[in-house]
């Protein structure tokens, strides 16, 4: 069962990535944006309550990495905060960029209109088949949006295993490291015992041997020179 911290920092993901595409098809929005003024005030609105949420989620995850207790799983989530935070930025860089390009169409589009008069009005009338096709573009895009989302949900939880296993390999590796020191110094204990015992070994013989020559020269002057 996963542990509530590891729940946590995984709906923090998941959030972040929901959110994060939302923005991109807010902007996407802004960037098809017509006019008038009030419809790109009430979009940036949107983008800006996103934003929001997406900055939030950034600051739990990153409170959830120093939160860790183990040092690995810290750095991993430090760096996806990392490319969070650089993510986010590059989406408000996305977002300047079409407001100014939404606000030089609508700027052209007024010039046009006051020149042209209610003609242009009447041009931009939209037939029903170009709404049907607008409906269902808008259909397509939000179901590619969704699965975008599922893939990236997949991607992350796909990662987190790869972590948890890393992390289990490396304790594993570090048991059988400790479990090896013992078995070497149990065995240098071994060696230095041996190699003592051996030199209490030699000294005996030698003692022995050293006792029966002298016994065998007594022995050979008692038989030769008795009368020494």
């Amino acid at each position: 069962m996963a542990a509530p911290q590891d729940v946590h920092v995984r709906i923090c993901n998941q959030e972040i990535v929901k959110f994060d595409l939302e923005v991109k098809a807010l902007i996407q929005d802004i960037r098809d944006c017509s006019g008038p003024l009030g419809a790109l005030t009430e979009l940036n609105t949107k983008v800006k309550e996103k934003f929001q949420q997406l900055r939030h989620r950034i600051q739990e995850l990153e409170q959830s990495a120093k939160e860790q207790d183990k040092e690995s799983e810290k750095q991993a989530l430090l760096q996806e905060v990392e490319n969070h935070k650089k993510q986010m930025l590059s989406n408000q860089t996305s977002w300047r960029k079409a407001n100014l390009t939404c606000k030089i169409a609508i700027d052209n589009l007024e010039k046009t209109e006051l020149l042209q008069g209610g003609e242009l009005v009447r041009q931009r009338r939209t037939p029903k088949e170009n709404l049907a096709q607008t409906s269902s573009s808008i259909t397509e895009s939000l179901m590619g949006i969704s699965r975008m989302m599922s893939q990236q949900v997949q991607q992350s939880e796909e990662a987190m295993q790869t972590l948890v296993t890393s992390s289990r390999t490396i304790l594993d590796a570090n048991e059988e490291f400790k479990s090896m020191s013992g078995t070497i110094q149990l065995g240098r204990k071994l060696i230095t015992k041996y190699n003592r015992r051996e030199l209490t070994d030699k000294l005996l013989i030698f003692l022995a041997l050293a006792l029966f020559l002298a016994t065998v020269l007594y022995i050979v002057k008692k038989r030769l020179f008795p009368f020494l």
